[in-house]
């Protein structure tokens, strides 16, 4: 299993298309066995969840997240945790525990990225 974290100084975003990069933890029973940290290669709209896609992730964690990339991921097959906080590392190894439940937190304008996951 793949897990994608969005972040920024090694914690969670709040809003995936904004993060500095995304933490990427390759699990192998319940625990992480492979970590690397890959910059965002940019936000534009539709681009970031068909990238994470072809990196063959499985999860994708952040505070907040819009609309289109909730339905891009959903017709992917991938995961979609939103409402997550505190290091990258952390929400992966809670995730890999089933403790880590997203809240559904969709951001509606991307000008207010920064109260998104309120």
């Amino acid at each position: 299993m793949k897990i994608a974290v969005a972040s920024v100084n090694g914690m969670v975003t709040e809003h995936f298309g904004y993060c500095e990069s995304f933490n990427i933890y390759d699990a192998e029973n319940n625990q992480i066995a492979k970590k690397e940290s890959i910059p965002n290669p940019g936000h534009k709209p539709g681009f970031l969840p068909n990238f994470l896609n072809d990196m063959g992730v499985n999860v994708i964690i952040a505070g907040g997240m819009g609309g289109g990339a909730v339905t891009i991921f959903n017709e992917k097959g991938i995961e979609v945790i939103t409402g997550a906080k505190g290091s990258a590392e952390a929400a992966a190894n809670s995730y890999l525990q089933g403790v880590l439940k997203s809240t559904g937190s969709i951001c509606h304008e991307h000008q207010h990225h920064d109260e998104c996951g309120n």
